[in-house]
């Protein structure tokens, strides 16, 4: 189809103004952004202070906000090598529950005494945040902030190590057993006797002989060899007897008061080693059938009589045969 233009002198200008006007803005943009760093650039070094006056200025005043609405304390740093603290809290946990829920715990830890705490007790009773806490006040310490406790002495701490939690690697072909070894394994071949090392549940992964040999052989060698700083909380009991033989290991555990069927968690951490994880009752707690729970003790109790069974022929009394242990189930 064929067509036809009118044009004007004036139509035609404006249409160059419309069509040019990005492309100069662009230009113009560009033009005043190359003035802007050129100027800047004259100033790199007094912007550069400024920069560095404002961050320590903002983390300063961010500390003091903190610590005065937390009523956090500030701490010594003591390079003796004591990690004394009294009244400790978990700033994350605390503040989560409000103020005055939190249960505070003491630390009282220094080389030659108590270095190394073994600590047991039942899940859910606070072993894990009581080990967590110690570690933020001694990170926040050292970063020159107030802690959260009534007093606190912290070393000079070279590392902080932790082995908390469950979790697999399935892209590396890692099960939750060998990333809990390759973990372990790091801390060990890392660690100072200046370094602070927090190990949770070592050796659950696999069998119990298994993880209760591999708990209590990386305690002795971190206690040992490593001399540092170490919170290891364990459900083997067996290996609370360490303390026994290791001076400067001492056995903590979490207090619980039982009523009846029921367990109530007090969160706080006491000397002297657990006598049972009550996980029945945690099981219980979290919400499992009457029916699995009233059959959880039945086998307990038979695993008990097992075992005594076992210990009794130990000791050269008569032995209890597969099938007849097998029956009591």
């Amino acid at each position: 189809m064929n067509c036809e233009r009118f044009i004007t002198p004036d139509l035609k200008e404006r249409e160059a103004l419309i069509l040019n006007a990005e492309e100069k803005m662009f230009a113009m943009e560009y033009e005043i952004f190359i003035d802007v760093r050129s100027k800047v650039a004259g100033h790199t070094k007094e912007l550069q202070l400024i920069s560095q006056a404002l961050a320590e200025l903002d983390v300063i005043l961010s500390f003091a906000t903190v610590a005065a609405e937390k009523k956090y304390s500030r701490p010594v740093i003591d390079e003796k090598g004591a990690i004394n603290i009294k009244a400790g809290r978990h700033p994350v946990v605390e503040a989560m529950l409000g103020e005055n829920m939190f249960v505070p715990n003491d630390t009282d830890m220094d080389r030659e005494k108590a270095r190394f705490s073994l600590i047991t007790g039942p899940n859910m009773a606070g072993k894990s945040t009581y080990m967590r806490q110690v570690c933020l006040i001694c990170l926040m310490a050292q970063a020159g902030s107030f802690v959260p406790a009534e007093e606190a002495t912290i070393p000079l701490i070279d590392r902080v190590f932790t082995r908390i939690g469950a979790m697999d690697d399935i892209y590396a072909g890692q099960s939750t057993f060998m990333v809990e070894m390759t973990e372990t394994a790091n801390i060990i071949n890392n660690a100072t006797p200046k370094s602070l090392i927090i190990l949770d549940e070592i050796g659950r992964g696999t069998s119990t002989f298994d993880g209760m040999s591999i708990a209590a052989a990386v305690a002795e060698f971190i206690h040992t060899k490593i001399n540092a700083y170490t919170l290891f909380a364990t459900h083997y009991h067996e290996i609370t007897q360490l303390a026994d033989k290791h001076p400067g290991m001492k056995n903590l555990n979490t207090l619980v008061k039982k009523e009846g069927d029921k367990v109530i968690f007090l969160h706080r951490i006491v000397e002297g080693a657990a006598d049972q994880s009550y996980g029945i009752e945690v099981a219980k707690l979290a919400g499992l059938p009457d029916e699995i729970v009233s059959r959880a003790k039945e086998i307990y109790g038979t695993l008990e009589m097992v075992e005594s069974g076992v210990a009794k022929t130990r000791s050269g009394k008569k032995e209890r045969t597969a099938k007849e242990q097998m029956g009591l189930f």
